[in-house]
């Protein structure tokens, strides 16, 4: 059975006029018969070319301020009937209703009208209503309708009606049906959302997508849905990997509780700083933070908080590293990065992060605010006799917001604005203890004097006396435990200063 069809007749209705000419101009030369109606019809009547209005097929002007134009049956009739079924061919000649075989839509721009802050009314006159039901009329009827539900499937549209000569296979149709749900879908979604208040509901749309050379490891399939081009302008480098991003991500969190500190650079593997300095320049810090486990910066993902200039980029080309990332370089410092063909290099842009996380958990998912409190100077209630002093302060805030964005179990020492060791993603407390000061030990750092965060309370003294005897001065931790006070006995006995912050920061 051949289910090819040639295109005779098309409505178009849309929005942006972007991209369209060159299709009316080639549906015009293959003799076919254009409707429209107010902005498009207008547009296609100034390319001077034929065109019917819609006012003349069903006898009726557009109406409601624009609000109803083509919602007639004479229009939904030619776009849905089936044409191998004989009770709808006789009512189309009964009712004189005319066959359309191909519907181009591009829909009012809700999601942009949202964005710019415009008020409620010129929001809700942004909801299409018209564009919405021609959409998903035309796409249930792939059979015999060809549907093209936005401007950016004009280009294909043109390429099929030019190379096949009017005519679209049912594979076509039915390629174009699916990308017609995708679209209304995705504008359905972004109306619910901008309407619902019940946080019990989810609903989720992202309209880019890629697919990753593999995921987590070679044998699994990734890919990314999001718009990565606004994050980022990716100067070099090969294509990011799944894992790459879960770095890059990760990155990002971490530097942005550093964004309005003294120049800082971060050195991460597998989602976790593995270095990390705040210094008067920023290849002091780099430089620093390297120093902190040379071992793991290896195929590392950098990232600094301010510009990356010619001797930063001079110190990083010397190390292997997947990704930099940075707000902007040096031109010269560009040119050196480079030179490792498959390194990737980005321009971390200023977008705003979404303020809800999600992750897949059993056969559902997982939805929590994203942790927007940072602790700070002002959050600090001392609880001990002895009080930490200004650098012990400035150093307790430090390591509380590298231990805020490391995996939990989690305790981290710094000492002068520098990062001397973690124990990451450990079962207790007191093991990640021991592998930070092991850690510290390997690499040749004094603990005297250091600070010691943690991400959550400690249940028993074990842990601030095991610092203690590694020289630790001062601590930062939530508090919250029933046996707090065991700690802090143990700590005005040993001259130790402790605060808590009151908020903890679990990260799984």
């Amino acid at each position: 059975m051949n289910t090819t069809k040639t295109i005779q007749s098309a409505l178009i209705s849309v929005f942006s006029k972007e991209g369209l000419e060159p299709i009316v101009r080639k549906l015009h030369s293959q003799n076919v018969i254009l409707y429209s109606t107010g902005g498009t019809e207008d547009f296609i009547k100034n390319l001077g070319i034929p065109v019917v209005p819609v006012e003349d097929v069903t006898s009726y002007p557009s109406i409601l301020g624009g609000r109803v134009k083509t919602l007639h049956p004479k229009v939904f009739g030619g776009i849905l009937n089936r044409q191998d079924n004989e009770s709808d061919v006789q009512q189309m000649e009964e009712f004189n209703i005319p066959q359309i075989d191909l519907v181009i839509v591009d829909l009012y721009p809700f999601e942009k009208t949202v964005a710019s802050g415009a008020s409620e009314s010129d929001i809700i006159e942004k909801i299409d209503i018209g564009g919405i039901s021609l959409i998903r009329a035309a796409a249930k009827n792939f059979k015999d309708t060809v549907i093209v539900a936005s401007v950016d499937q004009y280009n294909l549209l043109l390429d099929l009606i030019t190379d096949q000569n009017g005519a679209t296979t049912l594979a076509d149709r039915k390629l174009l049906a699916t990308r017609a749900f995708h679209v209304s879908s995705h504008y359905d979604t972004a109306i619910f959302n901008y309407f619902n208040t019940d946080e019990t509901i989810f609903k989720a749309s992202i309209a880019d997508g890629q697919i990753l050379r593999y995921g987590e490891n070679p044998h699994q399939k990734g890919f990314f849905f999001g718009d990565f081009d606004a994050m980022f302008n990716k100067l070099h480098g090969k294509e990011l990997s799944y894992n790459n991003l879960l770095d890059v991500d990760a990155a990002v969190t971490l530097i942005s509780e550093f964004k309005t500190d003294d120049p800082t650079f971060a050195i991460l593997k597998h989602n976790n700083a593995c270095g990390l300095a705040t210094r008067k320049t920023i290849s002091d810090a780099y430089n620093v933070a390297l120093a902190c486990d040379p071992t793991s910066a290896f195929g590392g993902v950098l990232i600094a908080n301010t510009k990356i200039d010619v001797a930063t980029a001079t110190e990083i080309n010397k190390l292997f590293c997947e990704v930099v990332i940075a707000p902007n370089y040096d031109a010269d410092a560009i040119t050196l990065l480079q030179e490792k063909k498959n390194r990737i290099i980005l321009v971390q842009n200023e977008v705003e992060l979404p303020q809800k996380q999600v992750r897949s958990c059993l056969n559902g998912l997982l939805i929590q605010e994203r942790n927007n409190i940072t602790d700070n100077k002002e959050d600090l209630k001392t609880v001990t006799i002895t009080t930490p002093t200004e650098q012990e302060i400035q150093d307790l805030i430090f390591a509380s917001k590298i231990c805020k964005n490391t995996k939990s179990n989690t305790i981290v020492f710094a000492k002068n604005g520098t990062l001397i060791s973690s124990g990451t993603g450990q079962t207790s407390r007191v093991d990640a203890l021991l592998q930070a000061i092991e850690k510290a030990k390997t690499f040749g750092f004094d603990l005297n004097g250091a600070v010691m965060a943690s991400d959550a309370f400690f249940p028993f003294p074990d842990c601030v006396a095991i610092a203690k005897d590694a020289g630790i001065t001062a601590v930062i931790q939530p508090g919250g435990s029933i046996k707090d006070q065991l700690s802090i006995d143990y700590c005005n006995e040993n001259k130790l200063a402790m605060v808590f912050t009151g908020t903890r920061h679990f990260k799984h």
